[in-house]
């Protein structure tokens, strides 16, 4: 089988992106970057942009969706799911070989399993005739109209229960189906090689709290600083720094005095990306028994081994 994109997906701090480089130096490719927030303008030591690593071997490898949004706007799933898309054709309209590089597990499970980001729209008058309705009738409506309801959760919260219900009606609608069959039909074919890489957690664990120190010697808690200073331009108040991620938010509480000490701090958000990176492996261990076939790495602590491990693969898996 031949395959047209590389996706080179793991845990945080186990050189990713390095390894995604070399291959599309190695083999004439661009890279699209997979995570959440290097997509945003201004978040850079917090979200390891390292865009010096994007020079390789003497070449300036191009990249894609990596500051292409603003602090005062969201970008969502549905966002990367268009961006993806569209540097995918134009990368292969090139004639060039995308390589998708990231730990953003849902924002790589979107494109491999084809997720139908469809934008939801109301239609006129429906919501406020919802509105009309008690509590109890609204969810007699959702046990009703909801084929499979998996929870209650919406329960005794009226706006909840409104919304699942238009949501729900809107999913079933011809409206809906019509979009999901253009989307399906618009967006471009994509037979992926999924290459996976991690290392040993006790390492991971190193490997995290020696990049952290770094950026924190870089100007972490600076970066933070000033991004907060310039709220009115940017939006970064300290609610929406609290919610870009465990560096921005940790730094956040310690700029607002709620650690005793910066080491305070730093040994707590060391351990909380810790964590993260276990749930992260967890996340793409779940796709594999999904049905996604990830070929993973020798956990070698040379980026120059498993980049030659991921070439071989490539050569023997690629026409």
């Amino acid at each position: 089988m031949s395959y047209n994109c590389i996706f080179v997906i793991g845990p945080t701090a186990v050189g990713k992106t390095a390894i995604g480089v070399r291959l599309a130096e190695k083999f004439n490719g661009e890279i699209i970057s997979a995570d959440s927030r290097q997509v945003y303008k201004g978040l850079d030591i917090g979200s390891g942009k390292d865009l010096a690593d994007y020079f390789f071997n003497g070449k300036n490898i191009p990249y894609h969706l990596i500051d292409v949004c603003d602090l005062n706007r969201e970008y969502n799933l549905f966002d990367f799911q268009e961006d993806f898309y569209r540097a995918f054709s134009d990368i292969s309209f090139r004639g060039k070989l995308p390589v998708c590089v990231g730990g953003t597990g849902m924002y790589v499970d979107s494109i491999l399993h084809h997720y139908d980001m469809i934008p939801f729209v109301e239609k006129p008058g429906e919501r406020s005739e919802l509105e009309t309705k008690t509590e109890k009738e609204l969810e007699e409506i959702l046990i009703r109209e909801k084929e499979k309801l998996h929870n209650t959760s919406e329960f005794g919260d009226k706006e909840r229960m409104i919304k699942s219900i238009l949501i729900n009606r809107f999913n079933i609608s011809d409206e809906c189906r019509i979009a999901r069959e253009k989307l399906r039909a618009s967006r471009p074919q994509l037979d992926p090689l999924v290459i996976g890489t991690t290392l040993d957690r006790k390492i991971v664990r190193q490997r995290i709290e020696k990049r952290l120190s770094d950026r924190m010697k870089e100007g972490l808690i600076e970066e933070v600083e000033n991004l907060h200073n310039n709220a009115k331009e940017n939006g970064a108040e300290w609610s929406r720094l609290e919610a870009l991620g465990l560096e921005y938010r940790f730094v956040s509480d310690y700029l607002q005095r709620k650690y005793k000490s910066k080491e305070e701090m730093q040994n707590l958000l060391c351990l909380a990306i810790g964590q993260f990176a276990k749930r992260q492996e967890t996340w793409f261990r779940c796709m594999e028994k999904k049905g996604i076939e990830i070929h993973w790495l020798p956990q070698l602590m040379s980026i120059e081994e498993r980049f030659e491990a991921a070439c071989k693969i490539l050569e023997e898996k690629m026409v």
